[in-house]
């Protein structure tokens, strides 16, 4: 789904060569990516900081996919198509850090379902939910890079 700012074909406004990306977008996606890992993993509590204890152990696991899922973003912010946006990297990222996150260290999670709950169904299957997470920004990945390669075909077809 193409959410554009105009009326125009969201294929004339995002001319994007896939040989020639540029260097900002490159540099904008690593420092993305920066940002993601450290903001997220201190959140997270994944290393020790004096911000937020952790309530339950952090395996390798979490810090992993917390860098799997944070490069991947970058990556999005590298091909994506300017005047357009893919709101699937969001819920991505969204389900990568729920199942990174501690899951009693939630509280709106806490207060919704419970502590005893979170422990019993949802500790188990949060590894999970990061790697849910994982494939819909590949996915949303996928397709930012297939539109624009359409729109790229539209434009050398148009002109």
């Amino acid at each position: 789904m193409c959410l554009c700012i105009s009326r125009v074909d969201c294929g004339m406004l995002n001319r994007i060569d896939h040989r020639n990306i540029g260097s900002k977008n490159i540099l904008t996606g690593l420092a993305l990516a920066a940002f993601m890992f450290l903001a997220l993993g201190t959140i997270a509590a994944l290393w020790k900081n004096p911000f937020f204890v952790r309530m339950t152990p952090a395996g390798d696991w979490e810090i992993g996919l917390l860098a799997v899922l944070s490069m991947l973003s970058g990556l999005y912010i590298v091909v994506r198509r300017p005047f357009c946006t893919n709101k699937t990297l969001g819920a991505g990222a969204v389900l990568g850090f729920l199942g990174v996150a501690c899951p009693v260290c939630n509280k709106i999670l806490v207060i919704i379902f419970g502590g005893e709950l979170l422990l019993a169904y949802y500790e188990p299957v949060r590894i999970h939910l990061a790697l849910i997470g994982i494939l819909v920004t590949l996915w949303a990945i996928q397709y930012e890079w297939r539109k624009s390669k359409e729109a790229m075909a539209n434009t050398y077809q148009v002109s």
